[in-house]
């Protein structure tokens, strides 16, 4: 530690003043304590040594003082102090570069769009509405989970977010809170823009718990793709999830087809021939009689849910 005469000064001067100060304490307690002392002896020699430890506090202060005043200069009498040689600086020329000018491009302005979609409502499912009592506005709704089972707690089975085909039904499940009973709620299923499955109703669950919806048989069926699940309460949209359809839809298997069962029609043979006395008689009687039915198959498919129309299809063979 390299120290100059200054600070070595300094710090003798603030070591006597620090000794002072502990040895008047020190010295001050012992009296107080001596005083208290009940044996003559012990008592004097006690105090005796308070005062000693109070005269030497005073010797040490004025050895404080006179050091901070008087040491400095003599110090420097037997060691004066030497000039340092201070280096200036040399200023060293450095190159500058020389920037060739580029052509600055005149700034495109971009477009960001300021408007974020949210989901709507559709106009032919809210024409679908039977509620009519006010939704809570502060109802929520759980992120929604995927899968193709509910067990008997309506909790998903294995859930997954890519399905491969053939898929039979797709369920999608969610925790909810603070809903109204009767209000009006909607599950809204897309494939891309399309529409191809919706439920609406009034809410006949409770006001908090698991919910789920589920889509049988969408329209078109199950064609690979992105499809995407939006949650309504009334009109306002409360949560969306995706998820992904792989491989192609499996082939259908051949449907019947009615085929005609040709009418017998009745011809009755030749009648016998009686003989007769002259002149003779040979004729012969034919009736035909013909009878033709003409059968209507009606196909009609297996009732589905009933938020879905059921088409009925009419074949009728010809004769």
């Amino acid at each position: 530690m390299n120290l100059d005469i200054k600070t070595g000064v300094v710090v003798a001067s603030f070591t006597f003043l620090f000794l002072s100060f502990f040895s008047f304490w020190t010295g001050w307690r012992t009296i107080q304590a001596g005083r208290r002392l009940t044996y003559f002896q012990k008592r004097r020699q006690r105090l005796s040594q308070g005062w000693r430890l109070v005269f030497f506090s005073l010797i040490f202060f004025a050895m404080g003082v006179i050091i901070n005043r008087f040491a400095e200069p003599v110090a420097y009498r037997y060691f004066p102090p030497t000039p340092t040689v201070t280096l200036t600086p040399t200023v060293t020329l450095t190159p500058t570069i020389t920037l060739t000018p580029t052509i600055t491009l005149t700034p495109t302005i971009t477009n960001t769009p300021s408007i974020t979609n949210t989901p709507a409502m559709p106009s032919v499912v809210a024409t679908q509405f039977l509620s009519t009592i006010t939704p809570n506005p502060s109802a929520v709704f759980s992120p929604l989970v995927f899968a193709t089972k509910l067990d008997k707690s309506f909790q998903p089975v294995d859930p997954a977010d890519i399905f491969k085909n053939p898929v039979p039904q797709i369920y999608a499940i969610f925790s909810y809170d603070q809903m109204t009973v009767g209000s009006q709620w909607s599950a809204l299923w897309y494939r891309g823009s399309e529409l191809v499955c919706f439920e609406t109703l009034p809410w006949n669950g409770g006001t908090g718990g698991f919910g789920y919806s589920e889509c049988m048989d969408p329209v078109g069926g199950w064609l690979p793709g992105e499809y995407e699940v939006q949650i309504f309460v009334g009109t306002e949209w409360k949560r969306s999830g995706r998820f992904t359809v792989e491989g192609e839809l499996p082939t259908p298997q051949p449907s019947r087809t009615p085929t005609r069962t040709p009418v017998p029609t009745a011809t009755p043979g030749p009648s016998p021939t009686r003989p007769s006395p002259t002149p003779s008689f040979t004729g012969t009687a034919t009736n035909t009689p013909t009878v033709t039915r003409t059968p209507t198959i009606t196909n009609t498919r297996r009732p589905t849910d009933t938020r879905w129309p059921t088409a009925t299809a009419t074949s009728t063979p010809r004769p």
